[in-house]
């Protein structure tokens, strides 16, 4: 009998799914993508240098040791450039470290493409099944349900010719207002398998919701703003552009409207503003008949303040009542909905052409601007107290701030340098942990701002708690792979001293405002975290003096923009002081 023929075979290597996932992201803007991978990756590995020698275009992948510092660096990298990246974990373990940086990303409203491997589900006969212990170890009955509460969507790729229009979906989904990471978990036997070749060098084919104010909400908002007596505007997320930026700046002003960057993470105006009165509004809150609150989780404290009974509430963003915080009951009379950075230019012309009365502004601004600059010069007299040794939080700050005035840079802030007396001017100049509080936020999103954006000075000024959750052994080895210059400022007072605040705060006459030693807040004796550092090649210095910081931070500086190399300064800070 005759054999049959059999069909020639290609040398040209097949696209599977676990190599298509690549060229997809890169199709849909992805930049990076930063990956800690595991046993479930053979099909990933293997598709990405198929996809390479195809000649495909990819997105840069990015070697991370700890899944916590890859979901920061996505963030941070979306901070500074407003481009959603990818993510890439290993299985259930891997997600279960990188949970908490979802959780940031989701506080934050950070578009992010969050994928992990799945343990095969099959013990043998299929390709690419169970083939080491832990493929049974590592199986979940719903392994999503570990970041399902801190995504908008999530699925599991079931075949692999369903990976362009996943990808469009989430990345769609992602990108919505208000946006926010999504979740995909890849099985490694889908991941195997030829995928289809459709739509995999394309971008999206599902354009992203962009939600505006109704017309009639944005003229009641600006009625009742134009009529007010005493304003007031809270703003914690900043104003979401750098035309926004300029434009809330001279809104501000135009209407003598004082803005307090309360428990602010974002910069909204710049520091010096005269019409900025600080992070505390609780005295001009209390007073307030309007208050217009930009994208502000939450606004005031409210066993602080009591408002008056006539006042009316604006809140204005992305999501005005956060409405997947489960109890979060301030006052809204008015909601404006939509971008922040759009919604607010959209209210500052509606105000526009509204009539006012010069001579009563005019009262009011020279009110506030007195306010403001007293509030300024304190803030300075305080932190000018602190130079001590060791010092002050507020006096590292204030020296910070003086040696990076004028430059390009940005500080990124995780229970480290206090806002105010850093007196910064630009959009784009700060940023705090999220109000979620994972902590180890900081390097990380320092460093994927660092990646974004090579020529800016990038600080990342941290407490030596937050330091160590940062996982900072991953994060240096990173910082000297890539060649990012970040400076760390470890202000180092060897106790968690947020816990203590919080105890203090609680408890205000209680038995640890007297304590010298206060449980569990106790990170004696401090590692040397120069050495964490200098392993990586990092230029290190300890600063214990505050008269001596200065000059550090002039050496730092120079380490950083001339020989383009990382900085860890050990900062030593006074500690909470009993009564």
């Amino acid at each position: 009998m005759a054999e049959t023929p059999q069909p020639a075979q290609s040398s040209e290597p097949k696209l599977t799914a676990g190599g298509a996932v690549f060229g997809k992201l890169k199709a849909l803007g992805v930049d990076y993508v930063f990956v800690n991978s595991g046993t479930d990756f053979p099909p990933i590995i293997e598709g990405l240098i198929a996809a390479s020698q195809s000649g495909i275009e990819l997105p840069t992948h990015v070697t991370v040791p700890h899944e916590h510092v890859a979901v920061g660096m996505a963030h941070g990298y979306y901070h500074m450039s407003g481009k959603m990246q990818s993510v890439m974990l290993h299985t259930n373990v891997g997600l279960s470290n990188g949970a908490s940086g979802a959780i940031n990303a989701w506080c934050d409203q950070i578009p992010m493409f969050l994928m992990s491997g799945r343990t095969p589900v099959m013990e043998s006969t299929r390709f690419g099944a169970r083939t080491v212990p832990i493929g049974w170890g590592q199986e979940m009955y719903d392994q999503t349900a570990l970041v399902r509460e801190v995504t908008k969507w999530d699925y599991e790729l079931r075949f692999p010719e369903q990976v362009s229009e996943l990808f469009d979906r989430g990345w769609a989904i992602a990108n919505s207002t208000p946006k926010g990471p999504v979740y995909l978990s890849l099985p490694r036997e889908v991941l195997c398998e030829p995928a289809a070749p459709e739509g995999l060098d394309q971008p999206s084919r599902m354009a992203p919701v962009i939600t505006a104010p109704d017309r009639a909400a944005l003229a009641q908002a600006a009625d009742l703003l134009a009529a007010a007596e005493h304003p007031l505007v809270i703003s914690q997320r900043g104003a979401g552009s750098e035309e926004a930026f300029a434009a809330l700046g001279e809104f501000l002003t135009e209407w003598a409207f004082s803005l307090s960057h309360y428990w602010a993470n974002k910069l909204s105006v710049p520091l010096s503003h005269p019409m900025q009165i600080g992070g505390a509004p609780e005295e001009l809150l209390a007073k307030a008949d309007m208050v217009l609150v930009i994208d502000s989780l939450a606004p005031w404290w409210p066993d602080q303040v009591s408002l008056r009974e006539d006042v009316k509430v604006i809140h204005l963003g992305p999501d005005p009542l956060f409405s997947r915080t489960p109890v979060r009951t301030f006052p809204a009379h008015v909601t404006l909905a939509g971008d922040t950075a759009t919604t607010l230019l959209a209210l500052i012309g509606e105000m526009a052409s509204l009539p006012r009365n010069a001579a009563t502004l005019e009262k009011r601004r020279q009110r506030i601007a007195e306010l403001s600059a007293a509030r300024r010069k304190a803030v300075n007299e305080m932190a000018e107290r602190g130079n001590g040794s060791p010092m002050s939080k507020e006096w590292v700050s204030l020296c910070l701030g003086r040696a990076i005035k004028g430059r390009k840079a940005t500080v990124f802030q995780e229970l480290g340098c206090p806002l105010e007396p850093l007196d910064l001017e630009h959009h784009n100049s700060y940023f705090q942990e999220p109000h979620s509080g994972g902590l180890g936020w900081g390097l990380p999103a320092a460093m994927g701002a660092q990646l974004a954006e090579p020529d800016r000075l990038v600080f990342a000024t941290m407490g030596d708690g937050s330091y160590m959750f940062a996982n900072p052994t991953s994060c240096h080895l990173v910082a000297e792979a890539l060649g990012l210059p970040v400076i760390v400022l470890v202000l180092n007072n060897e106790e968690w001293g947020a816990v203590r605040h919080s105890v203090i705060g609680t408890y205000k006459d209680g038995l640890a405002q007297q304590a010298n030693d206060v449980p569990l807040t106790s990170l004696r004796p401090s590692p040397d975290f120069t050495k964490t550092a200098e392993a990586s090649r990092a230029y290190t210095e300890t600063v214990t003096d505050g008269d001596a910081l200065p000059a550090a931070l002039e050496r730092a500086i120079k380490v950083a923009t001339e020989e383009k190399r990382q900085v860890l300064l050990n900062i030593a800070i006074e500690r909470i002081t009993p009564g």
